[in-house]
């Protein structure tokens, strides 16, 4: 009996543990020149491939703000509810292979993401190679 309680006690713990180090669940995004916490955004798995998209604008002032920068669909669309990231894929401990879209600006970049800890993800958006790019951190919501 003790072996079964045991046994399901460190279930339980596995368990939450690797939800824990996932990278799905909401995220706070930060601006870069101010520091202050700028969206919350939900990275969501579809079909083996991690997506991403805002699910709030914490600034009151920008909630019905529009990507007039953005091309085809997603043109003149409410930033609150676009997806952002698009077609990430599991490779070791980063996803890699798919883009993220700058609002404020309409531009694409390839992008990967990693977990830098249970909750603070790093996210790099690039032109052509990794080291031409930025760097952000998003803390995860509680």
């Amino acid at each position: 009996m003790k072996k079964i309680i045991l046994f399901l006690s460190f279930l339980c713990l596995s368990t939450l543990t690797l939800s824990a180090q996932s990278i799905f669940g909401k995220w706070k995004t930060i601006d870069d020149n101010t520091g202050k916490a700028k969206s919350i955004v939900l990275i969501y798995q579809k079909d083996a491939k991690a997506y991403a998209r805002i699910v709030e604008l914490l600034d009151k002032n920008k909630k019905d703000m529009r990507c007039t920068e953005c091309k085809g669909a997603k043109k003149n669309m409410r930033v609150e509810g676009m997806t952002i990231i698009e077609g990430l894929t599991k490779d070791g401990s980063e996803w890699n292979g798919g883009t993220i879209l700058d609002p404020s600006n309409g531009k694409e970049y390839k992008c990967y993401i990693e977990l830098e800890g249970k909750d603070k993800l790093k996210v790099r958006g690039f032109i052509g190679i990794s080291l031409l790019g930025r760097t952000q951190y998003w803390e995860r919501v509680k």
